[in-house]
């Protein structure tokens, strides 16, 4: 009977196992150098995404400050209406009695009413200003969200390069991918806008 061709299945085994570590080496190091630039673009919308809500607060505040400014102007108009109507009383009672009234009450009444249009004047423009306040907040807001939706995920996708490397799994990596790279498109759109 003739002897089987002897094969040195150590040696064999040596190197398919040498071959399988040397791929799977690389591919780790490409799933954590991806991993690692998700993690620089996370963090920059993470630090975009504070700014903006940080300042966003600023122009809040602002407006409300504001607000009381423009309430306070408008309680001013309001007294001013009260003593020209309080002159205008009085004028009419003089009037009643069928005495003229000074002049001074018809000169108060005349001077409250021109105070008045200079102060709804200023009332006014504080009240655009801090409506211009607001837009301005509810739009940092808005960008915001958007910064924090790319760091939910730059988040997810290094979550997903971690269980790539673990499992040695390419398809979950490239979903890491995938999503890292629209977690970098909304970044972009919002540094953009």
């Amino acid at each position: 009977m003739p002897e089987e061709p002897e094969i040195e299945t150590d040696s064999l085994r040596e190197k398919i196992d040498e071959e399988i570590e040397r791929k799977g080496g690389a591919f780790l190091k490409r799933v954590a150098l991806t991993t690692a630039i998700l993690a620089v673009f996370a963090a920059l919308a993470s630090l975009r995404a504070g700014a903006t809500v940080n300042q966003a607060l600023m122009e809040r505040t602002e407006a409300t400050r504001l607000q009381a400014e423009a309430s306070d102007q408008w309680a001013y108009y309001q007294a001013k209406g009260v003593k020209a109507s309080s002159e205008e009383a009085s004028r009419t009672s003089w009037l009643a009695l069928g005495k003229d009234p000074p002049a001074e009450y018809g000169e108060r009444k005349a001077r409250y009413l021109e105070e008045q249009k200079a102060i709804e004047e200023k009332a006014r423009e504080i009240t655009k200003n801090r409506d211009e306040k607001v837009a301005e907040s509810d739009h940092l807001l808005h960008e915001h969200h958007r910064y924090a939706y790319a760091v939910a995920m730059f988040q997810v996708a290094i979550a997903l390069g971690a269980v790539a490397a673990l499992t040695h799994n390419r398809l979950v990596w490239y979903l890491s991918l995938l999503l890292g790279a629209a977690g970098l498109a909304v970044l972009a759109v919002t540094l953009a806008a």
